[in-house]
């Protein structure tokens, strides 16, 4: 399975395959999963919507249990190895936690599911594996029992499906497929059942980076990567002659910064090996690979994955890992301000043993002692050729792409980016009487998204989180992407829960919209007056 990738948001969507972000899946995506250098795929499928009968039956639409078989089929006719899950099922029925949960009827279900995905699928061979069920909900030992019983029932019901099921292998799970839940609370199976099994957990963390929240823009220094190794440490430690997988984890190209999240990538692909782990790449359709294009929306990171899996050493971009910093720097970037003038700029690198063979731009090969030169880590482009590039008056964007390849391991590159402070089309309104997203025009100039954004009430409080008067500087009052700020080609977008947070707390609210590179003055102001 390793390295794995995740077909996500496809078969699990809710309510149907297509509903969400991605159509149908078709086999040329597994091709180019093939090409990458993946081994394993994880098929997430979520069956919660295409049951034709109610207890004590809870037959599977024929027609949904063959489309799997197909798509399993796609995967394994390619060479993969592959993990057939039950996804969201988790918390449309089967959330043992919810307060109207009927614990026989769910598990009941679970049983007869499980029994026709069996003899659906009993006929496929050692490639396939199965996982009971995705991060299921609970946060006592007793939830942790029961998933527990459920991982029983689960077996229970592959075995009595017959076929290859009694030996294929499963990834069982604890609650949540946390990987500290599952250290305290997960139980090994019964020993009457024969499949040999491993523990799957997930990795999101840590979740400031990862999901962009409380202006964490930042990763890769010494006590980043000791938390990091620490984590997948303790779940060796805790299940040490047991094979792990984790089954999710991904660092975003949408939102984190390029070089922090190079780092990341190599960091944690390398300490998931060392600890014996395998990782699958988890990719919403949204995030990795663009299923229409075939291309993959940051080739770096993923060459960086995959020159790790090989234990090919990466040479990475240096980048601000200080979080007390007021102003962070990224070797992944050569920023020019606009309306000033072309200087020479020197970035450093983490070599970790390679050198620079040579450098390009748009396929046209720069000359060492001419248009760039090497002094150690540092590589300094000069001013000369840099003005090739661009101007003082450039208009502001992204106006090249500086390709550098080494004596081994990725390649990388270094975005050339003319930048000034975005524009807002508006600087101020009335707060809506209704609870919806606020859309805010925007003329971008320079990389067109934000960095992070500042939410502080007219009395000056914090809007949301108040604690983070404890974080760094450029961390405090900050608010989280996706779930609170957003943008699109032509806005940024504070979202209905951020709106309905101003109208609950009664104060006109100043959002701070910062933005790349994170340095003193690069923010526009919105107020939302109350």
């Amino acid at each position: 399975m390793s390295p794995g990738w995740n077909l996500g948001n496809t078969l699990d969507a809710v309510q149907n395959e297509g509903d969400w972000n991605n159509p149908p899946v078709v086999a040329t995506t597994f091709d180019d999963i093939k090409v990458a250098g993946f081994k394993g795929i994880r098929l997430p499928v979520t069956w919660a919507y295409h049951f034709t009968s109610q207890s004590p039956d809870w037959t599977v639409d024929p027609v949904w249990l063959q489309r799997v078989s197909d798509v399993v089929d796609m995967i394994t006719s390619r060479g993969f190895y592959t993990i057939v899950n039950v996804h969201h099922d988790s918390w449309v029925w089967a959330d043992i936690t919810a307060s109207s949960a009927n614990i026989t009827a769910i598990e009941e279900r679970f049983y007869k599911l499980w029994y026709q995905i069996g003899t659906k699928l009993a006929c496929k061979g050692s490639q396939v594996a199965f996982e009971p069920i995705n991060e299921p909900p609970g946060s006592t030992a007793e939830h942790g029992a029961e998933q527990n019983k459920l991982n029983g029932i689960f077996l229970q019901a592959i075995n009595d499906a017959g076929g290859f099921n009694p030996k294929r292998a499963v990834t069982l799970v604890g609650i949540g497929e946390d990987s500290v839940k599952t250290s305290q609370w997960f139980k090994a199976p019964d020993k009457k059942f024969a499949n040999p099994w491993a523990i799957q957990y997930h990795y999101y963390s840590p979740y400031d980076f990862i999901f962009s929240a409380w202006g964490k823009t930042t990763w890769g220094s010494d006590a980043d990567k000791a938390s990091l190794e620490a984590d997948i440490a303790a779940v060796r430690g805790n299940f040490t002659d047991i094979p792990l997988i984790i089954g999710e984890w991904s660092a975003s190209p949408t939102s984190l910064e390029a070089a922090a999240r190079w780092k990341y990538y190599d960091y944690f692909t390398r300490t998931a090996l060392k600890y014996n782990t395998i990782p699958v790449l988890w990719d919403n359709g949204n995030d990795q690979l663009n299923r229409a294009t075939h291309e993959w929306r940051d080739p770096v990171a993923l060459s960086i994955h995959t020159n790790a899996i090989k234990g090919v050493k990466n040479t990475l971009p240096e980048s601000t890992t200080d979080g007390a910093a007021t102003v962070q720097q990224s070797s992944a970037y050569i920023y020019h301000k606009l309306n000033t003038s072309v200087t020479a700029t020197t970035l450093g690198f983490e070599l970790n043993g390679n050198t620079l063979v040579d450098a390009k731009v748009a396929g046209k090969t720069l000359v060492k002692g001419t248009h760039y030169s090497v002094s150690g880590k540092d590589v300094t482009f000069s001013a000369a050729f840099l003005s090739t590039l661009l101007t003082p008056t450039t208009k502001p964007g992204e106006v090249a792409t500086i390709a550098l390849t080494f004596s081994a391991g990725a390649a990388l590159t270094v975005n050339v980016v003319q930048y000034a402070t975005p524009v807002l089309g508006a600087t101020t309104s009335k707060l809506s009487a209704t609870s919806a997203d606020l859309l805010i025009p925007i003329t971008w100039a320079g990389q067109s998204r934000p960095a992070t954004v500042k939410a502080v009430k007219s009395d000056g409080g914090f809007l949301i989180d108040d604690w983070t008067q404890y974080l760094p500087t450029l961390q405090q009052a900050r608010i989280t992407y996706s779930g609170q700020w957003d943008w699109d080609a032509t806005h940024v977008i504070l979202k209905a829960s951020v709106v309905d947070a101003v109208r609950a707390a009664g104060k006109t609210t100043t959002f701070t919209f910062e933005f790349w590179p994170r340095e003193s003055g690069n923010v526009a102001n919105y107020t939302l007056t109350v």
